[in-house]
């Protein structure tokens, strides 16, 4: 099984591209638990290419960094389809049909209408995992991956194990990844990557994602996945945005999820199949 994580953009180009951290499956670490190899990381530079890998064959499973699903209040207050076999193909189709424009002022007048301190609609998955509501559309805009992301992930036929399983590939396995869920995990609330080219890096940050990376080659909690880095440690070390590193975090997610894959790849028996899960939290 070929595993692969994830760090999309909304508009992926030659100076922020998608970045895809691959492995060659799992295997068992010494005194328990799996290990994982990085074997490459891959600059996916356009929407064309990235539709491209997402139907290269199976089997391989990968967890995305960005969200797959509105939460249930939003999708309600939308009108969307609230159940059926396949709720999330139907509202997914519906999202795609809107334009980015037309998906913000949705979500702004969701928050327009919604008291101080109560503005966004937030996942179950979100409490857990410390992520932003997916309907957000600036800092971060998840809700605009999610309008790139998820609209592909249906046209492309892969499963989405809770959400989207019928009439699937199921040799191509989705899930959703946070790398936030195992960096926080270990940094706490520390900065480890600045987002903005125009700010440079500075030592904390880096001795942040030099902590990180220890701490993903020792098997550090919550996940316990062992990772080897191989020749790509000082790459992920050195990148100020954290782009490639962001990438691995998910394929620790991906591994995790693997080793579980008799149990519902760890995704909570009661998954809402409208929100979704985020693998590992």
């Amino acid at each position: 099984m070929r595993l692969a994580g994830v760090d999309f953009t909304s508009a992926p180009r030659p100076r922020k591209p998608i970045t895809v951290a691959l492995a060659d499956g799992i295997e068992p670490a010494p005194g328990g638990g799996v290990r994982v190899a990085l074997a490459r990381l891959e600059a996916i530079d356009s929407f064309d290419a990235w539709d491209a890998w997402l139907r290269a064959p199976g089997p391989w499973l990968a967890a995305f960094d960005f969200p797959f699903a509105f939460a249930r209040a939003f999708v309600a207050a939308q009108g969307w389809p609230l159940d059926g076999p396949d709720a999330w193909a139907a509202i997914t189709a519906r999202v795609a049909a809107l334009s980015r424009a037309e998906l913000v002022a949705r979500c702004r007048a969701w928050c327009d209408a919604r008291p101080a301190g109560d503005k966004f609609a937030h996942r179950a998955c979100d409490a857990t995992a410390g992520s932003s509501a997916s309907m957000k559309w600036v800092n971060p805009p998840v809700a605009l991956m999610l309008h790139a992301g998820a609209p592909r992930l249906l046209d492309a036929g892969v499963t989405l194990p809770g959400l989207h399983e019928r009439g699937t590939d199921r040799s191509r396995i989705a899930l959703e990844g946070y790398p936030g869920l195992p960096a926080r995990a270990v940094l706490g609330r520390a900065s480890y990557k600045s987002d903005d080219p125009k700010r440079r890096d500075d030592p904390a940050r880096r001795a942040a994602r030099e902590r990180l990376v220890a701490a993903l080659e020792a098997g550090a909690p919550p996940l316990g996945v062992r990772l080897d880095f191989g020749a790509w440690r000082e790459a992920c070390v050195e990148e100020p945005g954290a782009d490639r590193l962001d990438a691995v975090l998910c394929l620790v997610q991906a591994a995790w999820a693997w080793a579980r894959r008799e149990a519902d790849y760890g995704l909570p028996r009661r998954e809402d199949r409208i929100e979704g899960w985020i693998v590992g939290a």
